[in-house]
Formats: C-alpha cells, structure tokens, sequence
C-alpha cells in the first residue's frame, strides 16, 4: 500500500501530523509511524526491514525522544502457532541489549486479521525505555478497531484514572519487625464486630489495615530516612574516634548502631525484593534507575485495566466496580456461599 499526505492526513482526521513508512514485502511486513508535530518535534529517523525508528524532541516537556515501531510475526493459524524462530531470537535480542520493554496491551491480542479469519497475527508492539516510564509511568497500548486495512492501528495512551483507595497490602520486611506479630495478634482479638462470619472477617481486616498503617508511620518508618540517621549517627562516632579514642559507652552505641544498620539494611532488600520480584536484583544495584523503573513497570503490568461487559472494553472505575461486584455475587450465589449482597466493592 501507497502513502501520501493526503491518506496519512485522512487516517489521523487532520493535517497536524508528520509520518514515515517503511516498505514490507509482497504486500507485508509495512510499517507506518505517524506523531503530531505540535508534541513531536521530527528530527531524524532510521528504517528497515519490519522496523522504523523516529527521534524527535517531546515539545511539552522539551526531552528527546526515540519512538521505535517494530513488525514481528506471532502467528496463530488454524492448525496452531508458528513462527519464524530466527526472527523471535533477533527480536529478542534486539530488546535486551536495548534494555526496552513492552507496554501492557489494552483490548485485542492480535493486530491483523486474514479476511477468511483463518490466520490472525501480532505484528505491531510499543517498546519503550526506562526513561519513557519515569515520564509517563501508566502508558499502555491499545489495538483499535480495523478500518482501512487488514491492521488494526496501536495507539499509546497515558490515562491517570481515579480508582479510589489503594488497596491494603502486607509489606514482608513487617515480619522482621520484633513484635510485629504479637502486635497482629492483640489488634485482632481485641476486635469486636457483630455480624455473620464473612462480615466481620471483612470489617476486622479493614480495623487492622487502619492500625496497620499507623502503626508502620509511627512505628517501623521510613527505611531509607532511618539508614540515613543510623549512617550519619556512625559517621560522627568515626570522626570522633579519629580525633580522640572513644569512651566505652561511645564504643557500645558504634556497636549498636552498626547492628541497627544491618537490620535496616535486611529489610531494605525484602521490601526492594517484593517490589521488583527480578531474580537480578541478587546481584543488580536496586539504587539504579532501570531497577526503579521495573518496580513501575511491573506495577503497570499487574494492574487491572478494564474490563469486557457486553463485548465493549471499559476502564471507567465505576463501571468496572460494578462488574466486578456482579461477578462475583453471581458466582458465590451459584455455589450456594453465600446468601447475602456484599457491599465491599462500593467506593468509600
């Protein structure tokens, strides 16, 4: 297929737009990359073979950016999958040494469709940088509807939507806390709620997520301010000792202090280990901006977009509450669970 000004200004509904396209063959494996010139400034591109790549400058945030768009065959036909694996380890390569990641897909799995529907295949993907997440930490990637082209169009979007609460969750490096579970224990017992089982269950956990939460500003703290304090509170004591030798009293903070340190530190790494889940960070550097860019990243992939309801994809919060609330009142119903309408997914 043929571009112009006038298909690309037709394909994006006005003529504000800059693109580049990049020839397949026999008809595939094209690629066309279209940006608004009053946010992306053009400055240069490079294109191959099911690959093109456009660096321009972002104009609202005045930051360079490099928007890659790559062509790679996954297809499934009628007799199953099947792919070119050369192609899958190059592609694969390709990310790695770029260290580039991909953003969580929203909607459809696949992005063209063969008219007889026996082959559908992904070919189109967003990539992007650590850096790009630190700018825009919950882009995703939509497939839209197919329209002028056996392809479906992947546009990227950064919605911030209001979901309400966060929802509670128990940090690990709570269990090294000395105390911590005795703690747990009292809150718990001494908790009185009248109601059936499951609604007290409910309302103990939302009083212990209350206390929980004071007690981890009051109490546990900031982990990096407290290493801070303990480093420094050392830090005094050494120069000290330089100076002139330490009295015995001196001697046994520098002890307890050095020990205090060592525990900071143990739970430090559990909290870094629950939020990044990577088996590198045993060896990585978890003050490193790729490693704070995974915890953003793996946070984007394991939130809840959206959901389906009546074959139409939603991410409006309430819409989706409502369908979640839906489903699972209608399968604890069928299995004879419960006799009672929850009100837990309603927004307080």
């Amino acid at each position: 297929m043929e571009f112009s000004d006038s298909r690309c200004f037709a394909l994006w509904g006005n003529n504000k737009i800059g693109w580049v396209h990049s020839e397949g063959e026999n008809g595939a494996g094209g690629v066309l990359s279209m940006s608004h010139k009053e946010v992306f400034e053009y400055r240069s591109h490079v294109k191959g073979r099911g690959y093109i790549g456009v660096t321009g400058v972002h104009t609202k945030l005045n930051c360079i950016c490099n928007i890659v768009n790559v062509s790679i065959e996954e297809r499934k036909g009628v007799r199953g999958f099947s792919s070119q694996k050369r192609e899958i380890r190059d592609f694969n390569e390709f990310i790695d040494k770029n260290v580039l990641v991909e953003l969580p897909l929203v909607g459809k799995k696949f992005t063209w469709y063969k008219s007889d529907g026996s082959a559908k295949s992904r070919l189109d993907r967003f990539l992007v940088s650590m850096e790009w997440l630190q700018l825009w930490p919950l882009s995703k990637q939509y497939i839209q509807p197919r329209e002028v082209s056996d392809h479906c169009a992947v546009v990227s979007k950064s919605w911030v939507k209001d979901w309400g609460p966060r929802p509670f969750k128990t940090i690990d490096a709570w269990l090294l806390e000395s105390g911590f579970k005795d703690l747990v224990k009292s809150k718990w017992n001494n908790y009185e709620v009248q109601g059936n089982r499951m609604f007290r269950l409910k309302e103990k956990l939302k009083l212990l997520k209350g206390d929980l939460k004071e007690w981890n500003r009051c109490v546990f703290g900031n982990l990096e301010e407290s290493k801070r304090r303990i480093v420094m509170e050392i830090e005094k004591l050494d120069v000290r000792d330089v100076e002139c030798d330490l009295l015995e009293d001196e001697n046994l903070i520098r002890l307890e202090l050095l020990s205090q340190r060592k525990v900071v530190e143990k739970k430090l790494e559990s909290l870094n280990r629950q939020k990044a889940r990577s088996t590198w960070l045993k060896h990585e550097d978890s003050n490193s901006k790729f490693y704070h860019s995974m915890i953003r990243w793996r946070k984007l992939r394991n939130e809840v977009k959206g959901v389906e309801i009546d074959n139409q994809w939603c991410e409006e919060p309430d819409s989706v509450r409502k369908e979640a609330k839906r489903v699972f009142e209608q399968r604890f119903m069928v299995l004879g669970l419960v006799t009672w309408t929850s009100n837990i997914f309603q927004r307080r």
